[in-house]
């Protein structure tokens, strides 16, 4: 192999790499937490970009692609891959050198993936990732020989303990060359002249470039497609030539779906062969495999999982109330500080009844958003996500869906917002939007504060059977609520408006590992970072037009009740009311529901406004307090039971309260077919639901 010996000046790096390899724990290692997540332009695929930084101060742009398996796309995730490297994304820099992650333990499968890479002639640094797991199972790598071989520069590592990350630093900083020799795996002659005529076709009349033209002329010659269904796309010149070189290589017998995959790892066993010696396994199972005969037990493997739910959310509820009486406490000292800078007046009341107190009703659940993401990162960084979606398949497939939609499902736990994104790795359109349709159900961090304030206002945290909390289980309860709604849903839908057979669910199951605390960390830190700058922004903005529509228009006389109910907050809730009545809430929740349709947690900042403001300079008390102390002037009777809130909570489980979401969905789905019907059918859900709870709760309490 020649090179190139010109040195190149690296700005940009793409890291790439399949599944499962270790990628993100090498992206974290090497960044810190210099990173940043955004989208790519015009769609909704997650871009996480982040900093390399060296002692000279220099610095390198890195960008983490999705996990793919190949660049011949099969998902939109694996495409947005795929077009990065062929340089299709707009205001995305074309990557100046590839850092290619390979699972040192499955090394023949990696190696394809790497094989397309080198046939773009990129500079690519091989990070030889998890030696230590191949080295544990008998694989032995020469690593200079398999250099040898690719004609890359290769870097053994084990991401999760930064052994040989400086390493990998210092081959970046070195001089990388270009790959200028003839690709290394081979074709049959008459499949490689055809390829290559239609590679230069493309090139001279499609206005192709030759990287993309080289992919191009694979999927064209492989595809098992008719040619008509590539009308309109192509010339005639060049669709009448791909029919003669069908006609002529099917004449041949050659299996054109398959020959190129096939002549790949052809090469790739005889690069393995040279350089890897694998020491013959006692027939007995691995670690891996023993654990997994009880977690994915057909029994054993939904109690497993639904008890570590519980004891999650469980551990959530109980771990969560220092710090949140912490904050809830910094808070308040911090409207009395400002208290007495602020002179009595509107002014005074803006910002403490509506900027502080608002931003600080939501704020103060922020210790159990950050456990919720502290335990779903460490089961995914163990490996036992995988065995989650292994087990659920089953009842997946009860609903006509299969296992590959239970990680967006379990994405949404997070937000629905990356769990709709996820469905991009979901091959059957119908399923995909099934699923896209039903992830807003299952309950995400931002349903988390209304949660946690009714429960904690209502619901006793006594013990149950000696193990568990009443507090923990009806938290269970509101989860499991969701999930099950959401197969129902899915069920329904698969039913009667998008039948469909689902495809077989092919998941491979990566070895147990123990979880990467600074991986788990950098997590949490970014879903704080979003969640507090959504705090200081949308929900302090939220928080001063509601104080604005709760104070004016002003009366002289009257109560702070009686001024809020004069207010256009007032008028509008009242107004609402009698269609709320029917679900046992009154006007002051109608308001919480109309303006948490922005997103859910301004639910809590609503109803920390509308208190404060109600009770004027009477700012000793909590919103908990406040809400669970307030009687109805008719009845002598508390306004809001244990009932009310159960039934908001059944509320908030079914009902869409998230633009952003909705915006996702136009997104996803290319209208506002399906974004306007999901908004109706989980608002008629969210509504019958409660109105039936409401009444049996009615009748088991009468």
């Amino acid at each position: 192999m020649t090179n190139t010996n010109s040195q190149i000046k690296l700005k940009n790096i793409a890291i790439i790499g399949n599944p499962n390899c270790g990628k993100t724990t090498l992206f974290n290692a090497l960044t810190g937490l210099r990173q940043k997540v955004g989208n790519y332009p015009g769609v909704t695929v997650e871009k996480k970009e982040g900093k390399i930084l060296f002692d000279d101060g220099s610095e390198i742009n890195l960008l983490d692609l999705p996990g793919t398996y190949s660049l011949s796309a099969n998902s939109p995730d694996e495409k947005i891959a795929t077009d990065v490297l062929l340089g299709k994304i707009a205001k995305t820099p074309f990557p100046d050198a590839i850092i290619c992650v390979i699972d040192a333990s499955n090394l023949e499968r990696n190696l394809y993936l790497l094989s397309q890479i080198i046939d773009q002639h990129f500079p690519v640094i091989v990070a030889l990732n998890m030696i230590d797991v191949a080295e544990r199972d008998g694989i032995k790598i020469n690593v200079k020989e398999l250099s040898k071989n690719l004609g890359v520069v290769i870097i053994p590592t084990v991401a999760s303990k930064k052994n040989g990350i400086g390493e990998l630093l210092s081959a970046l900083r070195s001089t990388l060359s270009i790959s200028t020799a003839a690709r290394s795996w081979s074709l049959p002659e008459k499949i490689k002249f055809e390829h290559e005529e239609l590679t230069s076709l493309l090139v001279a009349n499609e206005n192709f470039t030759h990287r993309t033209a080289y992919f191009e002329a694979q999927t064209l010659l492989s595809t098992p497609y008719s040619i008509d269904s590539f009308q309109g796309t192509y010339s005639t010149e060049l669709l009448s030539h791909l029919k003669r070189d069908h006609d002529t290589l099917d004449a041949l017998g050659f299996d054109r779906s398959s020959i190129f995959v096939e002549s790949r790892y052809q090469w790739i066993k005889r690069v393995c062969d040279k350089s890897v010696t694998i020491k013959p396994k006692i027939d007995e199972l691995s670690i891996s495999d023993r654990i997994d005969t009880i977690v994915t037990h057909k029994v054993w493997g939904y109690v497993i999982f639904f008890s570590v739910m519980a004891i999650i959310f469980q551990t959530i509820f109980a771990w969560a109330s220092v710090p949140m009486e912490l904050i809830g406490g910094g808070f308040d000292w911090l409207g009395l500080q400002v208290g007495h800078i602020i002179p009595p007046g509107d002014l005074h009341d803006l910002v403490i009844n509506g900027a502080i107190s608002g931003v600080g009703a939501v704020v103060t659940f922020l210790p159990q958003i950050l456990f919720l993401f502290l335990f779903l990162g460490l089961l995914e960084d163990t490996g036992y996500m995988a065995r989650a979606a292994f087990i659920m398949d089953r009842l997946m497939g009860k609903v006509g869906l299969h296992g590959k939609s239970f990680i967006p499902l379990l994405s949404s736990f997070a937000c629905a917002i990356p769990g709709i994104m996820s469905t991009r790795t979901i091959e059957s359109p119908k399923d995909r939007l099934v699923t896209m349709l039903v992830a807003p159900l299952i309950s995400c961090s931002a349903r988390m504060p209304v949660y946690a304030l009714m429960i904690a206002t209502f619901i006793p945290n006594v013990s149950m059977l000696g193990i568990f909390s009443l507090a923990g289980l009806v938290l269970v309860a509101m989860y499991l609520l969701g999930l099950f709604t959401a197969l129902l849903m899915a069920f329904i839908f698969k039913k009667f408006l998008l039948k469909g057979q689902s495809p077989a669910f092919i998941m491979e199951l990566p070895p147990y590992r123990m979880p990467s605390l600074k991986n788990t960390i950098l997590h949490m830190w970014e879903r704080s970072r979003i969640f507090l700058k959504r705090a200081g922004t949308i929900i302090l903005g939220v928080s001063i037009i509601l104080w604005f529509l709760a104070t004016y228009p002003k009366i002289e006389q009257g109560t702070p009740s009686e001024k809020l109910s004069h207010s256009f907050v007032g008028q509008v809730g009242h107004f609402l009311e009698p269609t709320l009545t029917p679900l046992g809430f009154d006007w002051k929740i109608g308001i919480g529901i109309v303006s948490s349709l922005l997103q859910r947690e301004v639910f809590v900042s609503t109803m920390g406004t509308i208190y404060n403001i109600e009770n004027g300079t009477d700012n000793s008390l909590s919103l908990r307090e406040q809400i669970q102390k307030e009687i109805d002037p008719v009845t002598g009777l508390p306004k809001f039971t244990v009932l009310t809130a159960i039934c908001l909570m059944v509320y908030y489980v079914l009902a869409m309260q998230c633009m952003s979401t909705i915006a996702v969905m136009r997104r996803e789905t290319n209208g506002w077919k399906w974004p306007i019907f999901q908004f109706v059918y989980m608002s008629v859900i969210a509504y019958v639901g409660t109105f039936i709870t409401y009444r049996v709760g009615l009748w088991i309490i009468s």
